[in-house]
């Protein structure tokens, strides 16, 4: 389905929990009211679209995010497939890649978990540090079977940014049409050549951990970004946070969703981005993938 017409962030988790393996309450994300309040402020923002990577393995609930939506009244497009290698459940060891594929093409022609909610894109699937692991590639084949079946695009996860020449490489080698694949978390690799080798092959990227300084300064970002601009390859690179914790809202005294909007976007403007390359990466890439 095309997006509302808008502000989309492109990669986010209304609820997700990774608290098995992190041992931390923080990261079962699962605020449901706050998460409606914070949604509501993104509306009031202009944002109409939030790309939901929540996929299997990570708690995911169709229907709670389906009601966020409609309380908030922004347009959530949920996902289907599986994560990283270590959280990714016996279900991929115990079945097939094609039985894999079946269960994704059942998630987007059906409904997601036997509900009524169709997922609209694949991932986020993910590799991890500097390897895709022989699970992962059960996944990544997987996904571009049932890719092929249904046209749905696919996002992926790159650990650190790490990995990503790779994951174009299999897609390639699966001939599948890289306008349709946008690989996660490039800002993180800090390395701006590195991007422009990805975006001239032809897929979509992502600055989708804006705000986690921990990981890797906003100012780096907009460096990077300012780069991107000057090479020319403004068309396919989008914007996100990539909230996962809930020390990362405003209720925990966290930067909050709306940090993107109020706080980044003033910042690489003043940087010298420009306005037009804004409004591509928060609204018309997305718009164009998501077609």
């Amino acid at each position: 389905m095309p997006l509302i017409e808008g502000i989309t962030y492109a990669h986010e988790h209304t609820t997700i929990d990774l608290s098995s393996l992190k041992k931390s309450d923080d990261t079962n994300l699962n605020c449901f009211d706050e998460t409606v309040e914070e949604y509501k402020e993104l509306y009031k923002k202009g944002v109409r679209n939030i790309i939901d990577v929540t996929v299997i393995g990570m708690n995911r609930n169709p229907d709670y995010v389906k009601k966020v939506g409609e309380l908030s009244g922004i347009n959530i497009i949920q996902s289907t497939g599986w994560y990283q290698d270590k959280f990714l459940p016996a279900f991929v060891d115990e079945h097939t890649i094609e039985e894999m594929a079946e269960v994704m093409i059942q998630d987007i022609t059906v409904g997601i978990d036997r509900t009524d909610n169709k997922a609209e894109l694949i991932g986020e699937i993910a590799t991890s540090k500097n390897q895709m692991t022989e699970r992962e590639q059960k996944v990544f084949k997987a996904a571009v079977i049932a890719h092929k079946q249904t046209g749905v695009p696919i996002t992926t996860h790159t650990t650190l940014g790490t990995y990503g020449k790779e994951q174009v490489q299999f897609f390639k080698e699966n001939k599948v049409d890289l306008n349709k694949v946008v690989i996660g978390h490039v800002d993180l690799t800090g390395d701006t050549d590195y991007v422009l080798s990805l975006l001239k092959e032809g897929v979509y990227v992502e600055f989708d951990t804006v705000g986690k300084d921990n990981y890797m300064p906003d100012e780096k970002r907009l460096e990077m970004l300012l780069a991107i601009e000057a090479a020319g390859f403004t068309d396919k690179v989008f914007l996100s946070m990539d909230i996962t914790r809930k020390s990362n809202l405003k209720y925990k005294n966290g930067i909050g969703y709306t940090y993107l909007l109020d706080t980044f976007v003033p910042m690489i403007l003043k940087g010298g981005i420009s306005e037009v390359f804004v409004e591509k990466m928060l609204v018309k890439n997305p718009q164009q993938f998501y077609l």
